[in-house]
């Protein structure tokens, strides 16, 4: 039932929100060449919905996965602070830079960038679903500049995990914000999953982050919370973990962001290996000359379980101890 090897999650926080804030660096281990001595250098936007662990940590494995490769790369880099709006923004000024790449973090500014740069190449990550993001004409054959790395859920396998924290449980509330359709994609799966387990799933929508509260208690008398990779409900999570603990419902998570910010559990994504994966992708672009068009996009290959035992204290959960044997702590 559990991998037989896990992997130490790393998680990259960032110390406050910021909106349009462009780091324009250069990478400490620039050396003015490539991997095959041609002296290429390159310049890369990025452009990331908002911060949070698990988007800030893909983020930091994209740029260290380029950073070590020995390329010299400029990062133009941005952050919307979870505003379409300005995820919109970033993309149109991109446009109008001389950039190589472009990286979108999450779906919403994948979204924006894919609308406004097409004349480069564009990778995205920490996106669910890109075929229902309508960023590539199919998974498997993109077809245009834009592709990239998926941060897709093993949701049948989490909510095995749940179903062994909370044995007793006959309905799951989520709340997800309605402008994400990874959110929608998550939703979905998550009620084809639990309708066999004789499980319901009781939904509620979010548009702002202060919106978080009132969706959780609106939920009413729900077993456990799931919480997807939706961006503002993660950013948010503190709301959501309040209202859980008065309540005693447990929480599980989609990825290890939302554990370490309180959930009890996940068995989700390591972010940092998947921006890897993303930058591995960006030099076979920029050094080797392949098409983003024929480049299919690749999902995450190892999952990790985490726990929060004071989480799990607080919410009422007894950790099975198979799983407190197998598990990664935070």
């Amino acid at each position: 039932m559990f991998p037989s090897r896990f992997k130490l999650l790393a998680s990259v926080f960032t110390a406050g929100a910021l909106a349009l804030v462009a780091c324009g660096e250069t990478s400490d281990t620039d050396t003015g060449t490539d991997a095959a001595g041609g002296g290429e250098s390159y310049a890369i936007g990025i452009n990331q919905l908002v911060q949070h662990p698990a988007l800030d940590a893909a983020t930091a494995g994209f740029r260290e996965a380029l950073e070590e490769s020995g390329v010299e790369v400029t990062f133009e880099e941005q952050n919307a602070n979870g505003e379409q709006a300005t995820a919109l923004t970033i993309a149109q000024s991109f446009a109008n830079d001389d950039l190589d790449l472009v990286l979108a973090v999450a779906t919403p500014a994948a979204q924006a960038t894919a609308q406004n740069i097409t004349d480069a190449p564009v990778l995205f990550t920490a996106v669910t679903d890109a075929e229902s993001a309508d960023l590539v004409d199919s998974n498997d054959s993109p077809g245009g500049n834009v592709t990239g790395t998926s941060d897709v859920a093993p949701i049948e396998e989490q909510l095995d995990l749940l179903t062994q924290l909370v044995p007793d449980a006959e309905n799951i509330g989520i709340v997800y914000s309605s402008g994400e359709v990874n959110s929608e994609v998550q939703v979905a799966a998550v009620e084809e999953a639990a309708a066999p387990l004789g499980i319901d799933v009781t939904t509620q929508t979010v548009t702002t982050v202060n919106e978080i509260q009132q969706a959780v208690e609106a939920l009413g008398d729900v077993d456990a919370i799931y919480v997807p990779t939706d961006n503002m409900v993660v950013s948010g999570i503190a709301s959501l973990i309040q209202v859980a603990e008065q309540r005693q419902i447990p929480v599980i998570g989609a990825e290890s962001g939302t554990v370490e910010g309180g959930a009890v559990a996940t068995l989700g994504i390591d972010y940092t290996e998947l921006g890897r994966q993303t930058g591995e992708m960006a030099l076979r672009i920029l050094r080797d000359g392949e098409d983003p068009a024929t480049m299919p996009v690749e999902t995450a290959d190892e999952f990790t379980y985490v726990i929060n035992e004071d989480a799990a204290q607080r919410q009422g959960v007894e950790i099975p101890q198979e799983i407190l044997d197998e598990a990664e702590r935070v």
